[in-house]
């Protein structure tokens, strides 16, 4: 995938790993990056395009398609943890907000831009997933459940998209140094790494990015018997 002239649209670009991708598009060479966020004067990268998206309201959705005719690349970013839900107690409501979200936003802007990327060669579309898209979290059940869901749209969108010349790619990392993970002092990698990491593989056409060593002890472990 050529990135240098491309037109890239990243949905929640106004802060974190959105922000990182925005950047890391103008650094290499894209013609032009939407820069979607609920808020748009909340954008303060003067080289990006503001562009008004909540991935959760259909309206909007089809309002950024319209706007953003001319896309080839679509990063799927926007995300929330819902870490608020608890395993065996509490609302629902954080996990109901993490897969609305994460899983059907996902599902309703990549739904939006296929037609585009087909009309504009095929392009790539990346959904930015995470480890916990493969491992059972009991202190955040929600936000894990709407990551793996998440992992099985990119999978089904891959091979949906596949004939119309799009890539898919699905980026998978632990922690990142963000907002969204500042509850824990694990080790993390920069918002910058991930986005760099991403792009190196949309060049080279690689469906799957592993951005850290811990990333990838979990997709190695994924083969192994289940323990009791």
């Amino acid at each position: 995938m050529e990135i240098k002239g491309s037109v890239a649209l990243v949905t929640g670009a106004n802060r974190g790993i959105g922000r990182a991708f925005a950047r890391a598009l103008i650094d290499r060479g894209a013609a032009k990056v939407y820069a979607g966020a609920r808020d748009p004067a909340s954008v303060n990268d003067e080289d990006v395009t503001p562009l008004r998206l909540d991935v959760t309201e259909p309206e909007e959705v089809a309002a950024a398609a319209a706007a953003a005719g001319d896309v080839t690349i679509v990063i799927n970013n926007a995300g929330v943890g819902g870490f608020s839900t608890e395993l065996l107690g509490g609302s629902f409501d954080g996990a109901r907000q993490a897969m609305e979200i994460n899983y059907f936003g996902t599902w309703a802007v990549s739904r939006a831009f296929a037609p585009i990327l087909a009309r504009n060669g095929g392009g790539a579309l990346v959904n930015m997933l995470s480890t916990a898209s493969w491992t059972s979290r009991p202190d955040y059940p929600g936000y894990a459940a709407s990551k793996a869901a998440q992992w099985s749209l990119t999978g089904a969108l891959r091979e949906g998209l596949r004939e119309q010349g799009t890539l898919v790619v699905g980026v998978h990392a632990s922690f990142v140094e963000t907002e969204l993970s500042s509850f824990t002092d694990a080790p993390k990698i920069s918002a910058a790494d991930v986005a760099e990491q991403t792009l190196e593989a949309l060049a080279n056409d690689r469906v799957e990015v592993l951005t850290d060593e811990r990333t990838r002890q979990v997709k190695n472990a994924l083969s192994q018997p289940l323990e009791r």
